[in-house]
């Protein structure tokens, strides 16, 4: 027996909905404004796992310009039926106020790697959209509804199921809402299974914070009513102090001899400002707690027996940080350091912002043996941003970069960033000045907005010709910047709060759903699309105490 070691997918990895097929197990999660859309991984034993694909690859299945931050790919829901691999994903337009658009659509593909056809639209009620395969063939569409109507906070109108049409390609019949949650409310996640005679309806609730949970019902009946598991929460971290916060929106799985795991998301506040729990809930430390991985996903052996509800196999309802597993071990080789960019694919860590058409982001072929950056917009911009990056998966870390570019003037600008969203980052970035000298400077939104200050008030360092090392050393809460020329590294003296680059830090417009990324961005904000080329990118994870 082994012990699997929570979290099982590191970093910026939400919203699990996991599927075995045969002998291999699939994680999907969600990517919101990120492009490809969808991580995909793949195990052998639920313990060691890789990534394998991001389906959502063009303009046809996905086209997140202007959607906000945290917007985007929410709660895909990844099964197999019938030969094929079913793909249910939202993109949301907006996602604040009252009213919310998103729209959820189908995609299929016959293997894993693809083709993945292009997609179905099935509805826009709500998010959170499952697939259930019924044990008759029928196959039943299921999302939280959203009600614009309902004040004081709580606008989640319940689950809602609805039959697909595989021949129609389009939902069929009438709407039924089969559960309304529990006095947590926020009733969202739903996947259904059908067991011992019973239909068993998952859902999460409480919101993706401190409160979240992980809620279950019961009906013998498809259409209810579901009643609601005497225990009420078989998961949740809500009033402890463990490793594991935030538990929550998760999904089920059986193994080929029998055993129940259940994946769910979760967050890893750093030490350093985690606050005890203030009553029930610890709702009162969320403004102390920060999560610059952000939400990310672990797994829970569960005893499930027959015509009983599920529990944790190791007791209680919170989480454990390990879970024990029988499964042959199958590791797979680790991540390299070191990236350098002599294909002419995108390295498979690295992902882009918003757009279909990354060919004016950026090249893999139009300088040998690196990665061409096109300066787009600025920082700020929802539609064309030239920002190529990859997860924080650990709470300490190294990032180092090298950069060839001439900036003409202080309107273009290429470095190394560390990166949530449009109100919160640190950049140190090569420019000019008014009269063409090149200079170091870092620009930090650190997560204030309205009022954020972008410009750090460091004197701008002169550099010479020729390219230059970047870097940058996080641990925890604290990032420091470097940089090289010819020599040694030169550390700019200076400690930014990489706390700020976190789920919950800053009074920015909605909630954050998503997580730290370090990478690689240029800018020209002159509208002239002048370049920069990154020769080589390191990360390397630390310890962290």
């Amino acid at each position: 027996m082994t012990l699997i070691q929570n979290p099982i997918l590191p970093g910026f990895n939400p919203d699990p909905s996991i599927v075995r097929v045969g002998d291999d197990y699939y994680i999907a999660t969600s990517t919101f404004e990120w492009y490809p859309g969808v991580q995909i991984h793949h195990s052998r034993d639920l313990a060691h796992w890789r990534l394998v694909t991001r389906p959502l690859d063009r303009a046809a299945q996905l086209d997140l310009r202007g959607d906000p931050d945290s917007g985007g790919v929410w709660a895909p829901c990844l099964t197999h039926a019938d030969g094929l691999f079913w793909l249910i994903y939202t993109d949301v337009k907006r996602r604040d106020g009252a009213w919310k658009d998103s729209h959820n659509y189908l995609v299929t593909a016959p293997s894993i790697d693809g083709p993945w056809s292009d997609p179905v639209y099935l509805n826009s009620s709500g998010f959170d959209p499952s697939l259930f395969h019924d044990a008759d063939g029928r196959k039943w569409l299921l999302n939280m509804i959203w009600d614009h109507n309902q004040t004081g906070g709580d606008r989640f109108g319940g689950i809602v199921m609805q039959e697909y049409s595989v021949e129609d390609r389009a939902l069929i019949g009438p709407v039924h809402n089969i559960y309304r949650g529990t006095d947590l409310k926020l009733t969202e996640g739903p996947h259904l299974y059908r067991r011992d005679g019973w239909y068993y309806l998952l859902t999460a609730e409480g919101g993706t914070g401190y409160d979240h949970a992980v809620t279950m019902a019961r009906s013998r009946d498809l259409f209810g009513p579901y009643e609601t598991d005497p225990a009420k929460h078989i998961l949740t971290a809500r009033g402890t102090d463990g490793l594991l916060q935030r538990t929550g929106h998760a999904d089920i799985v059986q193994t080929q001899d029998g055993q129940v795991y259940m994946v769910h998301l979760c967050s890893r506040p750093l030490p350093e400002t985690r606050a005890l729990p203030v009553g029930q809930g610890g709702i009162h430390a969320d403004d102390v707690r920060r999560s610059p991985l952000g939400r990310e996903t672990a797994i829970q052996k569960l005893i499930w027996d027959e015509g009983q509800f599920p529990r944790l196999a190791h007791g209680g309802n919170a989480p454990a940080d390990t879970a024990p597993c029988d499964l042959p071990a199958h590791p797979f080789d680790p991540e390299p350091a070191l990236t350098r960019f002599d294909g002419d694919r995108l390295p498979p860590a690295f992902q882009w912002l918003r757009t279909p058409h990354p060919d004016r982001l950026f090249s893999m072929t139009a300088r040998a043996d690196a990665l061409r950056l096109f300066g787009r917009e600025s920082p700020g911009s929802q539609f064309d941003h030239a920002l190529v990056a990859r997860r924080q998966t650990h709470l300490s870390f190294a990032a180092e970069t090298e950069i060839d570019m001439t900036p003409g003037d202080y309107q273009h600008f290429a470095g190394l960033i560390a990166w949530y969203g449009r109100f919160k980052f640190h950049y140190l970035a090569i420019t000019a000045t008014e009269d063409g000298t090149r200079v170091l400077t870092v620009y930090s939104c650190a997560a204030d907005w309205p009022d954020a200050r972008v410009t750090y008030p460091i004197t701008p360092i002169p550099l010479p010709d020729g390219p230059v090392h970047l870097g940058c050393d996080v641990d925890g809460a604290a990032l420091r910047f470097r940089y090289r020329t010819d020599g040694d590294w030169t550390d700019l003296g200076i400690v930014l709060d990489q706390s700020a680059i976190s789920d919950e830090a800053g009074n920015g417009p909605g909630n954050n759903f998503t997580g730290a990324f370090v990478g690689v961005c240029a800018h020209d904000t002159a509208g002239r699309g002048r370049h920069a080329d990154v020769l080589s990118f390191r990360y390397e994870g630390r310890d962290h105490g």
